[in-house]
């Protein structure tokens, strides 16, 4: 059995503990042990129940809700791992908090993504390994390694399979929600061969989560639409574009995304909308409250797996990163080994 010179420990967080289980029983390891707690005042506690020292440490932490929280305690646990003598620090963040304020949109405003990245350096983060940053830019952000991972080839991988033989290319149109994610639909419509259109928005900067449709550039009457999107927080944004879309002449609407936040009134609207189906990744837990018959969710930690086996024997990941990958998501669930 392939293994590194050094140990490896995946250490998770309180905030998807499941999300790391997943990525052990893939990789055939046991979590390391920890005590997570609260001071009365509601301070962050951490003991570490085994020895970390000179070992590759992997800590599995998305820092969605509560975001304040959980990015504190990974904090914590990065801290913690750097001054037990472990020989990397890994940070994993399935979602990474905050990146939707990656630059001034006005005046007198904060850049959290870029705190959030000095937080971590400074906390001993040696590397950061996350999927489809709300901007690619954000990498920049950091000066030490960022593997940035998507789904996009994972939720196109449900589409082929829903969508009849030879449908594609005649009635199935891809639609960016809005003029940002046009990058990320183009790549989700070259997997399934498919057009693409884009819904012209206009957001309110001096309200957060709101937005009005303007104009649906492309042909969408009589095809199947499916929305393609990194984030659905309030939902207001996916749910106004398809019944703009519907509005539109499109027949069907489905809509995917890598990071179901589903804050406030999303599962509301998401339920009485005209969408037929919703297929998200496991980045962020979805509790049994916000279950709904139309939503699908689909996990993306064999490849979080993957690129942590790789990153622990120093393996090049870049087959990863492939637009087109050579191989389908489900295989690298299969082919993935475990490290000991």
């Amino acid at each position: 059995m392939e293994s590194a010179s050094r140990d490896i420990k995946i250490f998770s967080g309180s905030a998807h503990e499941d999300f790391s289980k997943r990525i052990c029983n893939v990789l055939g390891i046991q979590g390391t042990e920890r005590k997570i707690f609260r001071f009365s005042d509601g301070e962050i506690g951490l003991s570490l129940q085994e020895s970390v020292r000179g070992t590759d440490a992997f800590i599995v932490q998305p820092t969605c809700w509560p975001v304040n929280e959980n990015l504190m305690e990974l904090l914590v646990i990065v801290d913690a791992m750097k001054r037990a003598s472990a020989l990397r620090v890994n940070a994993v963040l399935p979602y990474f908090g905050y990146a939707r304020q990656d630059r001034k949109a006005k005046a007198r405003e904060p850049i959290t993504a870029k705190l959030v990245a000095n937080l971590l350096q400074k906390a001993g983060a040696d590397r950061v390994v996350t999927a489809d940053l709300h901007a690619g830019q954000i990498q920049g952000f950091f000066d030490i390694p960022v593997d940035h991972l998507t789904g996009i080839p994972l939720l196109a991988s449900h589409f082929k399979r829903i969508l009849k033989p030879g449908l594609q290319e005649r009635q199935v149109i891809v639609v960016s929600p809005d003029i940002g994610g046009v990058v990320r639909a183009r790549k989700f419509a070259e997997q399934i061969n498919a057009e693409l259109a884009i819904v012209d928005k206009r957001r309110s900067y001096d309200v957060a989560n709101q937005s009005s449709v303007v104009e649906i550039i492309g042909d969408v009457k009589g095809r199947t639409a499916i929305l393609v999107d990194d984030i659905i927080d309030t939902g207001g944004s996916i749910v106004n574009a398809a019944t703009a879309l519907m509005e539109y002449g499109a027949e069907r609407v489905y809509a995917c995304a890598v990071h179901g936040v589903l804050s406030g009134a999303a599962i509301e609207r998401i339920k009485n909308s005209v969408i037929e189906e919703m297929v998200l990744t496991d980045t962020i837990p979805l509790p049994p409250e916000k279950h709904l018959p139309k939503i699908i969710t689909m996990s993306i930690a064999p490849l979080f797996a993957e690129a942590i086996r790789r990153i622990h024997l120093d393996h090049s990941i870049s087959i990863l990163f492939q637009p087109k990958p050579r191989r389908k998501e489900r295989e690298i669930s299969r082919e993935t080994k475990p490290l000991y």
